[in-house]
């Protein structure tokens, strides 16, 4: 293998599966989506499309929980990276992204014996652990909004301190810097938010309103949180380009 192969596994290809990811993410939201608003409509030809694509949106979401198997190590290099947070000013700020991490690291083999036990692969009931993932999933998106919330308030108070400043060339274009982070940082509490109220709706019956959305409604909340990942994922490159 040379430099150049190494240099694309190790910085490359990640983000290029994250975006293959994303789209897949896109289109099985997209397809549950547009089938469940057919399904729901008079007429067969309407019914037997938006059965088909509740179906293949169904698979889909099972290519994407296989392809979820190789996401431990870049999670587990990544939480490693970020420690304990030292690097972070804000104790608030450290701790809840510990706490994500943490969640996020158990989340996946608690999913892997799901998937698992539901292939045969292992003798064991999926129930409860598809019910440990989802709690940690539903966790770590709380953890999210919560940690943007305050990303959102120590950049405000950065926006605040600059613009009693001087109004030179750099200044503005660290506020303008500041007010696209702020941006930035809304967006992931909508995506969050939104991905928030399927884990909801996935836990077993009778906690808040799980198990009430139709299936267009969490089609819709799953795109939303979808196109709000490829949009950011597209100006974060722009940024690195």
């Amino acid at each position: 293998m040379n430099m150049h192969t190494t240099t694309f596994f190790l910085i490359e290809w990640p983000s290029v599966m994250w975006d293959i990811c994303g789209q897949i993410r896109t289109l099985c939201y997209g397809s549950q989506l547009v089938g469940g608003v057919l399904s729901e409509k008079p007429g067969l030809s309407s019914a037997q499309l938006g059965k088909s694509l509740l179906l293949f949106s169904a698979q889909l979401s099972h290519c994407r929980t296989v392809l979820r198997l190789f996401d431990d190590l870049s999670m587990l290099t990544y939480s490693q990276s970020y420690g304990l947070g030292a690097g972070e000013e804000d104790s608030a700020l450290r701790w809840m992204s510990v706490l994500n991490n943490v969640a996020d690291q158990l989340y996946y083999p608690c999913e892997h014996i799901a998937w698992a036990a539901d292939a045969k692969i292992i003798s064991a009931k999926s129930d409860k652990w598809w019910l440990l993932s989802g709690i940690l999933w539903g966790v770590s998106l709380l953890l999210g909004v919560f940690r943007s919330m305050r990303v959102v308030m120590l950049l405000r108070k950065k926006l605040r301190k600059s613009t009693r400043g001087n109004s030179s060339e750099g200044t503005v274009a660290s506020r303008s810097q500041l007010r696209r982070q702020v941006q930035g940082e809304v967006l992931s509490i909508l995506s969050s938010m939104a991905d928030l109220s399927n884990a909801i709706h996935w836990m077993p019956p009778g906690f808040l309103w799980a198990g009430c959305f139709p299936n267009w409604l969490v089609g819709l909340m799953g795109t939303t949180s979808s196109l709000i990942g490829l949009i950011q994922m597209g100006a974060s490159q722009a940024v690195t380009a």
